[in-house]
């Protein structure tokens, strides 16, 4: 069946609809990773948004289930230049269609991703629309009118408080769309979890008495979440703190920091961060469309890390707080495992070691 993608700026393209057939509008985003779209699909993050994957043959190796990072899709739609029709992997379950039809993601294939990409490269990312009919000037707007992002992190944050069973140090985990593989990490470390909905008040937090707070990644715009940023702000000081994406930014803004909106974000597993504490460079994985301001640095916060592409924040500390955070995926592990450090040091925190010292060093 015919597909049609529409952007907000009033570009379209033409292709082939597959997975649930049912338009969708979303935020266009594009993604440079090679590999990795089932954990694209299933990552919380992209809440919202429609991906487009700029690496031209998609579904080769199909869909295994022990490598989703939720239990369902979390995005609006799903965009590709070839679709791999025959996958073939030891590990496969099922092939991307199908998955995706079952999970009710409209999809296309058939266009130039390389001339979409470029699209969203010089004018931002941006709305659209994968339509299966064709629309009126009146019907595109409305569609775009009524498209919101705005609650996205409760729409995929859990409902409920729940536990995983670990030996060492207790970590409450505040759920703003969590990745399973962050769990999974802090589980490797032996740590025992306690996972809370995002909008839970600081005293429920603390009523179970964690060694640590971890924030989450999550999707949409840091300054959503006004609450969670003052519960952060109660947080502090009181337990050691570790944040990544979503959670980075949250916590930069509850230190007094300010966020604003990357043009067409970072979002691949190819990005080369610097650490400037140790001087080194690492291949991080990313997902963010919003960073923390680099001319708005509170006196208090030291800037840990720097994207080498173009220099924009990738890591906070406090200077005297238990405080830090990345704005990549340390558990995405492309390296594989070489950003494990960052929930090393999230460890020595937790059993009372100083990152003051580090930082000052």
């Amino acid at each position: 069946m015919k597909a049609t993608l529409i952007l907000e700026n009033g570009k379209t393209f033409q292709g082939k609809a597959f997975g649930y057939l049912k338009e969708t509008v979303g935020e266009v985003v594009f993604n440079t990773g090679m590999t990795g779209y089932q954990e694209v699909l299933t990552d919380p993050s992209y809440t919202g948004q429609i991906v487009t994957m700029t690496y031209p043959l998609i579904g080769n190796y199909g869909i295994n289930l022990g490598d989703r990072e939720s239990r369902t899709p979390k995005v609006k739609g799903f965009i590709v230049r070839e679709r791999a029709e025959m996958p073939n992997h030891w590990r496969c379950e099922m092939d991307l269609e199908g998955y995706l039809k079952e999970n009710k993601i409209m999809a296309m294939e058939g266009i130039d991703t390389r001339a979409l990409t470029k699209i969203l490269r010089n004018n931002g990312s941006m709305k659209g629309i994968i339509a299966l009919r064709d629309l009126t000037p009146a019907q595109i707007q409305n569609k775009f009118d009524s498209f919101s992002n705005t609650n996205a992190v409760e729409s995929v944050s859990t409902k409920e408080v729940y536990e995983l069973e670990g030996k060492g140090k207790h970590v409450a985990v505040l759920d703003f769309g969590i990745k399973q593989n962050i769990l999974r990490s802090l589980q490797h470390k032996g740590c025992r979890l306690t996972v809370f909905p995002a909008l839970t008040p600081t005293e429920e937090i603390l009523k179970v008495n964690p060694d640590g707070i971890l924030l989450s990644n999550g999707p949409g715009d840091p300054k959503d979440l006004p609450q969670v940023v003052e519960t952060i702000k109660e947080l502090l000081g009181v337990k050691p703190i570790f944040g990544i994406c979503l959670g980075h930014q949250l916590l930069a803004l509850s230190l007094g920091g300010d966020t604003e909106k990357l043009k067409f974000g970072h979002r691949g597993c190819n990005h080369p961060v610097k650490d400037l504490l140790n001087k080194r460079i690492y291949i991080t994985s990313q997902n963010h469309g919003y960073v923390m301001k680099a001319d708005q640095l509170p006196e208090d916060i030291i800037i840990t890390h720097v994207n080498v592409n173009d220099q924009t924040i990738e890591g906070i500390a406090h200077r005297t707080l238990p405080a830090f955070s990345v704005q990549f995926h340390p558990e995405a592990a492309p390296g594989p495992k070489e950003n494990d450090y960052l929930f090393d040091r999230f460890m020595k925190m937790m059993k009372g070691e100083s990152l003051c010292q580090e930082i000052t060093a």
